[in-house]
């Protein structure tokens, strides 16, 4: 059961709902609101609806929503009677939204400036079935991380190209805006006691679209490792790919989804795997076993990744770091990384700065 109020007036029909599911996280809330706040400065209030889906938080999330309110950010606020699980708040984000389209926008994720603005306009009379945006990762401040405004976007006719395209960006809910006309009929709680609630439902519409779209340029600014804990091959391996071969029957081929292994082998599973490995995170046996189960015998998880788990801690990193750098270049995130590493080195450096003074 949810306690449900409306704090201000929200359209009936928006052309876009940003549903926020929360719990407990009053202090990105706040900062997330406040990006939001901003950039619904001079966009029409009719095309918007905000949405705030609060699992019973015990912080002040409740003054936060109030206080956004109060300070001109129209929204919706559901605060439920009892912490009914992340996924299944996702899941009724969907549900509650009124818009075409929604962004599901992670509390501790934010629009970049402009995002709201040109995300609008590309939705505006459109039929896509998801709206892939890119994203990149912060650690302070989302403003000086910022790798910089360019890239393109592409529409695509065929949802396989789209989706080897957007390659793990469609595990990321804050990256994909999905049309809830080609979710009718779903049931979008199916998969809510997973990590990946919401994939099934970005795959559903891709899928189901004659067209999507993906702007690919960076407009989600993502909070690194601030994620709930969980195993990562568990995640990211069993189960994001049992829920991809499971839309085969919906028109994925088995070709598409073997580039798709390719690509993430390539530039996405190193620079993990590498984090892994510095910061101590996972059961390296089990991570060795999950991804064997899937890719034994490749050559890619052979020579290219399995190094990374399986050797000395010390070399593993080394063979790690030079994986993520090659694989990165190849998948077009070099300038991003570099960006990342000199914003950590000015931190780093200012740090020392403050504290010799």
């Amino acid at each position: 059961m949810t306690d449900v109020r409306s704090l201000s007036e929200q359209p009936a029909s928006p052309l876009l709902t940003i549903a926020i599911p929360t719990w407990n996280r009053a202090t990105y809330l706040e900062r997330n609101l406040a990006q939001l706040r901003s950039e619904m400065q001079g966009v029409s209030l009719s095309a918007v609806e905000v949405l705030v889906s609060d699992n019973c938080s015990p912080d002040a999330t409740p003054s936060v929503v109030a206080k956004a309110t109060q300070c001109g950010l129209p929204m919706r606020y559901v605060r439920n009677a009892e912490n009914i699980g992340w996924g299944r708040n996702f899941a009724q984000c969907f549900d509650l939204a009124r818009g075409k389209y929604v962004l599901l926008l992670g509390d501790d994720d934010l629009l970049v400036d402009g995002a709201l603005r040109l995300l609008l306009a590309r939705l505006a009379g459109k039929e896509y079935g998801v709206v892939c945006l890119r994203p990149y990762g912060f650690d302070a401040d989302f403003r000086h991380e910022f790798p910089g405004r360019y890239g393109g976007e592409r529409s695509f006719g065929d949802a396989a190209e789209f989706l080897m395209a957007i390659g793990p960006l469609m595990t990321l809910i804050s990256s994909c805006v999905v049309n809830r006309r080609f979710l009718a009929g779903v049931d979008t709680k199916q998969n809510a006691s997973g990590d990946l609630a919401a994939l099934p439902l970005v795959l559903r519409a891709a899928l189901a679209a004659d067209e999507n779209l993906f702007i690919d340029k960076y407009l989600i600014a993502s909070k690194r490792n601030n994620s709930f804990a969980y195993e990562y091959s568990q995640v990211f391996v069993d189960e994001m790919w049992r829920i991809i071969d499971a839309h085969v029957p919906m028109g994925l081929g088995r070709d598409a989804i073997r580039i798709l292994e390719r690509n993430m082998l390539l530039s996405y599973y190193p620079y993990y795997l590498l984090d892994v490995r510095i910061h101590r995170r996972s059961d390296l046996k089990v991570a060795h076993q999950n991804f064997a189960r899937r890719f034994r015998g490749r050559w890619l998880f052979e020579y290219w990744l399995a190094p990374i788990i399986r050797w000395p801690r010390p070399l593993a990193i080394v063979w790690g770091s030079a994986a993520t750098l090659v694989g990165r270049a190849l998948g077009g995130e070099l300038r991003r990384g570099i960006v990342f590493v000199w914003s950590r080195l000015k931190r780093s450096l200012a740090s020392k700065g403050a504290k010799t003074s």
